[in-house]
C-alpha cells in the first residue's frame, strides 16, 4: 500500500467519523428507514474506499457520501418499484450536481443537527434493549467500530455485530417513525438519550482507538446535542447535570495533550490553560440542576465530582475526601465496576495507595482486560515503590485496546522504571 492508499483511507476513516450521524440522519429523513439508511450509507463507505486511493479526495467527501448513497437509494427503490414514491426527494438535487460535476451540500446544519437528535432518540426506542439501543446509537451517532464498540461497552465484538442487526430489525419491523417523540414519550426514553450523549463525549474526551487521544469536535457535537435536548426538555435536572459535567471536563481540552499531543494526566496539566468560561457554564448548570430541589442524580453525582477538580487551584489541593463521598453515593446509585476503580484513585490520593489497591486488586474478575484498571494498578505499585512489578503492569496496560497515543505514555514509563531501562514489547 502506498503512502497515497494510506492517506486516502485514513481521510475516509476521518470523514465517516465526523459525518456518519449526519448521513444517516439526513438519509433516515428521506428514505423514511433506519436500517435501509445506515446500510446505504455503509454502501458509500465502502466505495469512497474503492474510489478514492486512485481518485483522491473529494473537496467535500461528506457530500460525496451522501451523493452515492442517495443514488443507491435510488437504484434501491427502481428495484422494489417504488420509485415514484420518493424520487422527488432525490433526482433533482443529484442531477444538478452531475450537470455541474459536483456534490450536493449537506444541507442546513440547523436542519441535520435537528436531525441527529431525532437520530438519537430512534436509535433509543424503547422497543430496544437497553444495551442495544448504547450499541446502535454509538455505531450510527459517533461512527465508532464494533471492536470499539465492544470497548466502550466492555462486550465481545459478535455481541455488538449481533444487537446492533436485531436492533436494526427491530426498529423497521416495529416501524418506528423519524421524529423526536411527543411531550408524553419522551420522559421514557430520556435516561437512554442521556447515556448516548455522554458515550459520545466521552469518546470525543478520551477517544477509544485511533492516533489522537481526544476529538474535541465528537466532544462539541455531544454537547451541541445536550443543549437541543435542553430545548425540547426544560428543568429536566439531569439534562443540566449532563451539560454541566461535559462543561467542567471540556475546559480540560487545550490542556490535557502535550506538545508531541500524548495525553497528560490530571497532576500534569497546566491549570492556567483550562477554559474558565466553561467552568463558569458548567456552574451555571449545576445550579440549574440544583433548583428543582430533587437531589443529585447519576450525572449530577458526576458533575459535582468534575467541579472539585475545576475549582481546585492545584492537584494536590483538591478535596479528594469530598470526592470519594461523591463517588460512595454513586457506587450506592448505580453500582459499577468502574465506578468502584475511580473510587479507588480518590482514596489513594485521601487515604494513600495501600487501601486502594485492595480495591482495585478485587476488580481484576469483573475488569479483565480494561486498559484503566492496569493503568491504575501500576501507578499504585510505582507510588508503593514496587517500580518493577509498576513496569511490568504498565507494559501489559499498553498491549491492551486503546488509542496509540496511550499507549506511547505506557510503554514511556515502563521503560522509565524498568531495571534495565526497557520493556518488552506489548
Amino acid at each position: 500500500m502506498t503512502s497515497a492508499d494510506t492517506h486516502a483511507l485514513r481521510a475516509v476513516e476521518a470523514v465517516w467519523r465526523a459525518e456518519s450521524a449526519r448521513i444517516v440522519a439526513a438519509l433516515t429523513r428521506q428514505t423514511g428507514d433506519f436500517a435501509w439508511a445506515e446500510d446505504l450509507a455503509q454502501d458509500a463507505l465502502v466505495e469512497a474506499v474503492a474510489k478514492w486511493p486512485g481518485s483522491g479526495i473529494p473537496d467535500n467527501p461528506g457530500a460525496w457520501l451522501l451523493a452515492v448513497a442517495k443514488r443507491r437509494a435510488i437504484d434501491g427503490w427502481r428495484r422494489r418499484e417504488r420509485l415514484a414514491q420518493r424520487e422527488p426527494l432525490f433526482v433533482a438535487d443529484v442531477a444538478e450536481a452531475e450537470r455541474h460535476d459536483a456534490v450536493p451540500e449537506l444541507g442546513d446544519p440547523d436542519r441535520i443537527d435537528d436531525d441527529v437528535l431525532r437520530l438519537v432518540f430512534v436509535a433509543c426506542h424503547p422497543v430496544l434493549p437497553a444495551q442495544a439501543r448504547l450499541a446502535l446509537t454509538l455505531r450510527t451517532v459517533s461512527g465508532l467500530t464494533t471492536e470499539e464498540i465492544a470497548r466502550v461497552l466492555l462486550m465481545t465484538v459478535p455481541t455488538v455485530q449481533q444487537r446492533i442487526v436485531r436492533a436494526k430489525r427491530s426498529l423497521t419491523e416495529a416501524h418506528v417513525p423519524f421524529e423526536v417523540p411527543d411531550r408524553v414519550e419522551r420522559p421514557a426514553r430520556l435516561a437512554s438519550v442521556l447515556q448516548v450523549i455522554y458515550l459520545l463525549f466521552t469518546e470525543g474526551y478520551a477517544a477509544a482507538a485511533g492516533e489522537r487521544p481526544v476529538r474535541p469536535d465528537v466532544a462539541r457535537e455531544a454537547v451541541r446535542l445536550a443543549r437541543q435536548l435542553r430545548a425540547l426538555m426544560p428543568g429536566e435536572p439531569e439534562v443540566d447535570a449532563l451539560i454541566a459535567l461535559m462543561e467542567f471536563q471540556s475546559s480540560r481540552f487545550a490542556a490535557r495533550i502535550d506538545a508531541d499531543g500524548l495525553p497528560l494526566t490530571l497532576a500534569e496539566q497546566d491549570r492556567q490553560r483550562w477554559d474558565r468560561s466553561a467552568i463558569a457554564r458548567g456552574r451555571a448548570a449545576m445550579r440549574r440542576a440544583d433548583a428543582s430541589a430533587r437531589g443529585l442524580g447519576y450525572y449530577g453525582l458526576q458533575a459535582a465530582i468534575a467541579e472539585c477538580h475545576a475549582v481546585a487551584p492545584s492537584f494536590e489541593s483538591t478535596d479528594w475526601r469530598l470526592i470519594v463521598r461523591l463517588y460512595d453515593a454513586l457506587e450506592s446509585l448505580a453500582p459499577s465496576a468502574v465506578v468502584r476503580l475511580n473510587r479507588a484513585v480518590a482514596v489513594s490520593m485521601s487515604d494513600g495507595p495501600e487501601g486502594a489497591m485492595e480495591i482495585v486488586d478485587a476488580l481484576e474478575p469483573e475488569l479483565t482486560g480494561f486498559r484503566p484498571l492496569h493503568a491504575v494498578r501500576a501507578e499504585l505499585l510505582e507510588r508503593l515503590g514496587r517500580t518493577e512489578a509498576a513496569a511490568a503492569e504498565f507494559t501489559v496496560a499498553a498491549g491492551l485496546p486503546g488509542n496509540e497515543a496511550e499507549t506511547a505514555v505506557l510503554l514511556r514509563r515502563a521503560e522509565a522504571l524498568a531495571p534495565d531501562g526497557s520493556q518488552a514489547a506489548p
